[in-house]
């Protein structure tokens, strides 16, 4: 801890961003935000098990369109006191989503939800209730 110098914004300003950029896009703050996914088969069901760490579930939203299931995740953090001073701060706002195509017969009633610890648990059924019959030309 007694490495840690205190200074002015002033101060040596034009080091502030020299690091930026430097490393490759893998090992970039992107790298992170990434939803890592579990997909297990089950004899009736597909399950989701996707971390979403830090998120509470109320900033969580599931949206299902044209066969493609898209989870997002977004944090805001309210910056209102102006007595704190921080020297860095990276956890003030997050965002992260991914899309999962599910099939064209899911329906949203077909998909269960379960959030717990960081971890979104999905369970979607390998048919869904919107079978559409095969259709048939008649022939003259």
């Amino acid at each position: 801890m007694n490495n840690l110098v205190r200074r002015n914004k002033s101060d040596l300003d034009f080091f502030d961003g020299i690091f930026d950029g430097f490393f490759p896009q893998s090992f970039d703050r992107t790298f992170n935000h990434l939803m890592k996914t579990d997909i297990k088969e089950l004899d009736s069901a597909y399950e989701l098990v996707i971390d979403v760490p830090g998120f509470a579930k109320e900033e969580i939203k599931i949206s299902l369109d044209n066969g493609y299931l898209t989870v997002e995740a977004k944090h805001e953090e309210n910056t209102e006191n102006k007595e704190e001073h921080f020297l860095h701060r990276e956890r003030v706002v997050g965002q992260m989503a991914r899309t999962y195509y599910v099939g064209d017969d899911i329906t949203e009633s077909d998909i269960s939800a379960n959030y717990d610890k960081g971890i979104l648990t999905l369970s979607i059924p390998k048919q869904g209730t919107l079978v559409k019959e095969k259709k048939y030309i008649n022939i003259k």
